[in-house]
């Protein structure tokens, strides 16, 4: 083992780790944005109480994500300095305007949110969360564009051994991009609804062992009101699926064009095949379906490794230029199976919780058991989102940029093994501390419940939607 092999996994670690919570933060801002929209529409106490639950949620992920992310940026010129120095100039754009741009709206909005809630007019306070969470989306775009970049390089040019960009527009508008970021951001939006389908089902089952009997009168973390926002979760869960696999269906056919190797890896192909299978598990095999989701046509012809490996060695000369195959093959089909079961867990309980038109009978009532599956299936979709995550960066190994420079090319020269040993040592024992404090603080509040948000109930909003009323509300949790 060397330095390039320690720098990998350190990278990998705090990367994957880093990862955690960017996916919760993207989708729960925008579930509390849209229960504050409710109860700014609505004036009901209940929304209120949510969105200020699930909004002090969204706050401990919010700052772990800032605290792992800060690391990322020094990895960059401390262990990879030689990939610095050759993408420095075209990843510059897309990550200034994440920082300058997305990252401040972000946190100066989220930072009036936080503080706003007994201040500002409520019209204005609604409008900062959903400028804090349109940030983070645009935040997302920015980086996702970087990223997309080093499996597709366009809009650039090699001068003096550095990528130098020449067309702004088409680094921002790269194809991969433009299916990457709905593919991403809607993961981001299933991993955010099976979070809070987690959190209802616990907060339910808690309350009917407290209340068995449906007693309680209807306060602080009453069971029916949990079935709002886990209808809610259910249906944003759905929709991101369908995004999800509308944009995987783009990413498809983009592998078969500008990275047939990671396709081929993926599906463990070894030679070029004309109608190619795809194989849900070894030995399982749909004929011609590889060939058709790569391509739209069952008889298109899906490049190999073994092939590619030959092509790849005349191209650019001895190597090794398949990645992982183990790796790939197997991100690929938990991403798969983890991601349509938290999907199908969604849809089963827009099932279960239907409501038929002119019945006058109360919508069903929550099955304890469906409660249960809601929090057993809360890693699911973080395990499929981090599946795909270790497909796509490791399925471009040996290359960090596609067929301009190799991972083994990357690392900075002047870094020792022991150097790189301690800083990874040093970072997983910080990491560790970190997730124990979220899981604690997470746990903590999900357990403890929502507090009221407010002696009585909240006055109706005025004609022109202003309730002067919420000014007077105290400032509970923040």
């Amino acid at each position: 083992m060397d330095a390039l092999d320690l720098a990998r996994w350190q990278f990998g670690i705090t990367t994957v780790y880093h990862f955690l919570f960017v996916p919760l933060t993207i989708g729960l801002g925008v579930f509390v944005a849209g229960l504050q929209t409710a109860w700014h529409r609505t004036g009901k106490e209940q929304y209120l109480t949510l969105t200020k639950f699930f909004g002090k949620l969204f706050l401990i992920n919010f700052a772990m994500g800032v605290v792992t992310g800060i690391v990322q940026e020094f990895q960059f010129g401390m262990n990879w300095s030689e990939y610095s120095i050759f993408v420095g100039d075209v990843f510059g754009a897309p990550l200034a305007l994440e920082a300058l741009l997305a990252f401040f709206l972000e946190s100066t909005f989220l930072g009036l949110w936080i503080f706003g809630w007994d201040k500002l007019p409520k019209r204005i306070h609604l409008a900062t969360i959903w400028a804090a969470v349109i940030g983070s989306n645009i935040s997302a775009y920015f980086i996702l564009a970087a990223n997309a970049w080093m499996k597709h390089p366009v809009g650039y040019e090699v001068v003096d051994g550095k990528a130098r960009m020449t067309d702004l527009w088409a680094v921002l508008t790269n194809p991969n991009a433009l299916a990457q970021v709905p593919h991403v951001v809607g993961a981001a939006f299933v991993v955010a609804g099976g979070f809070v389908l987690a959190v209802c089902g616990y907060r339910i089952l808690r309350e009917r062992r407290i209340d068995p009997d449906r007693t309680v009168p209807v306060r602080r973390g009453r069971a029916d009101m949990w079935r709002t926002p886990m209808r809610a979760a259910l249906v944003m869960t759905a929709i991101a699926g369908i995004v999800v696999a509308g944009s995987g269906d783009m990413s498809a056919q983009l592998l078969h064009e500008q990275q047939p190797m990671k396709l081929a890896a993926a599906e463990g192909l070894k030679h070029d095949t004309a109608g190619a299978p795809f194989s849900p598990v070894p030995g399982v095999e749909v004929p011609k379906l590889l060939s058709f989701l790569a391509a739209h046509d069952p008889d298109a012809v899906v490049r190999g490794t073994e092939d590619l490996q030959a092509a790849f060695e005349k191209q650019f000369g001895p190597g090794d230029y398949r990645p992982n195959l183990p790796v790939v093959f197997w991100s690929f089909r938990v991403m798969i199976v983890f991601g349509l079961a938290t999907v199908g867990l969604s849809v089963l309980g827009l099932w279960l919780t239907r409501k038929r038109r002119r019945d006058p009978r109360p919508a069903r009532e929550i099955p304890t058991w469906f409660g249960r599956a809601c929090v057993l299936a809360l890693p699911l979709p973080t395990i499929a989102m981090i599946s795909g995550w270790l497909l796509s960066e490791i399925g471009r190994q040996p290359w960090t940029v596609q067929g301009e420079l190799l991972t083994a090319a990357s690392v900075s020269p002047g870094v020792s093994l022991t150097e790189v040993a301690v800083s990874l040592a040093v970072f997983t024992v910080v990491y560790g501390a970190l997730a124990l404090a979220e899981a604690v603080l997470l746990l903590r509040h999900v357990k403890s419940g929502p507090e009221p948000a407010s002696p009585g109930p909240l006055p109706a909003p005025s004609r022109d939607g202003e309730d002067q009323a919420s000014r007077l509300q105290p400032t509970l949790m923040y």
